[in-house]
């Protein structure tokens, strides 16, 4: 399955703090019971790897989401968040407001 993508659809899901983010990506991304719940960690996950075995068993990860709340003007935290996304390996979709 090692030539694949990972795909992640929180589309329709209300993301408005990080906290929400883990959240929603912990199941499908198939997070630890110990992941930090922080940047740091998250991108340790996505770019080092060797910590998710689901995200391991795939070459690239994309998240889909919505552009409001976190992903919405100039919330930091979000864009500290989209700025750990690579754009190749690991990619961040932000949906425009429907």
């Amino acid at each position: 399955m090692k030539d694949s993508e990972l795909v992640v659809d929180l589309r329709g899901q209300r993301i408005e703090t990080l906290n929400d983010f883990w959240d929603a990506v912990s199941g499908p991304c198939g997070l630890p019971q110990w992941f930090g719940r922080n940047l740091d960690a998250w991108s340790d996950i996505i770019h080092a790897r060797d910590i998710s075995e689901v995200i391991d068993s795939h070459n690239v990860l994309v998240v889909h989401v919505d552009r409001h709340g976190l992903f919405e003007g100039d919330c930091r935290k979000g864009q500290d968040l989209t700025a750990i996304f690579d754009g190749e390996q690991n990619r961040l979709l932000i949906d425009p407001p429907t």
